[in-house]
């Protein structure tokens, strides 16, 4: 592929497959992630995979992926990036919680990853363990942001932004439609497709965090339409919530006046 040798398949999810590769003009592997065949005629899918590549260009951070290259081979886009020696989050948690002291230098990393990202204007929008590389010297790195998105664009499109999509309903992988992230991991204003700012990537690391340390998912549903992600797009629903006039939050006894831009939830029945 151009200057690229495939060496073999590292992975393969629903719009791209990833392979180990060889720079043949440096002498170097790298990882090289390409749009699937039979997508590659999607311009919804290829606008969405181009975006992965120009957000992970613009950043610059030892905690988040480098890219290298981008290009087009007989029409079909890749893109090229560091190749991570390790496992990724998901498959570490599968062996059971992480030691405290490693779940909180891994935690660290991540949120000065996430902060590099948010001081460039970018929201991950899919902050899950699944995106979570951790290497072979505990290095941590956020991966995938194929649904980022700029949070200047939502003061142009609204919370329906160009980037917008739909959860699939049977599993918990990001797909395309209209409110984007993964069930599970995404905050309670992702959930209800509401605008978006910093605080939400905030949401899901503290997901991620809560299953570090206990080896459980947070909010342990299967899809977007189950009781308890319904249950996240009320706010009565949530606990926390007084039903006196006005809205507030009640904290050791006493009820606390919140403006809107503060409210938030706790936890999710």
């Amino acid at each position: 592929m151009g200057p690229y040798q495939v060496l073999s398949v590292l992975g393969a999810g629903g719009m791209a497959e990833v392979y180990r590769a060889r720079d043949t003009r440096l002498g170097r592997e790298v990882a090289l992630k390409v749009v699937n065949a039979a997508f590659a005629t999607d311009p919804e899918l290829v606008q969405r995979f181009e975006q992965e590549a120009r957000v992970a260009g613009a950043l610059r951070h030892p905690n988040l992926v480098a890219l290298y290259d981008v290009g087009r081979y007989e029409g079909v886009p890749y893109f090229v990036t560091e190749l991570l020696e390790g496992e990724s989050l998901r498959h570490r948690l599968a062996r059971g919680p992480v030691p405290f002291n490693t779940a909180l230098e891994w935690g660290i990393q991540l949120a000065r990853g996430l902060a590099a990202a948010h001081a460039r204007g970018v929201i991950h929008r899919d902050v899950k363990p699944d995106n979570v590389f951790v290497g072979g010297d505990g290095q941590v790195k956020l991966l995938d942001f194929g649904i980022a998105k700029l949070a200047e664009a939502r003061e142009r499109f609204g919370p329906r932004g160009l980037m917008d999509a739909t959860v699939a309903p049977g599993g918990s992988a990001t797909r395309t439609g209209a409110a984007l992230g993964t069930p599970g991991y995404m905050s309670p204003e992702q959930v209800r497709g509401e605008p978006l700012d910093a605080r939400s990537d905030l949401f899901s690391l503290g997901a991620v965090l809560h299953e570090l340390l206990s080896g459980t998912r947070a909010f342990p549903v299967a899809s977007s339409g189950s009781p308890r992600a319904r249950t996240c797009r009320t706010r009565r629903g949530c606990s926390g919530w007084t039903s006196e006039r006005g809205r507030s939050w009640r904290s050791g006894g006493s009820a606390h006046p919140m403006r809107p831009e503060q409210w938030r939830w706790s936890r999710c029945r």
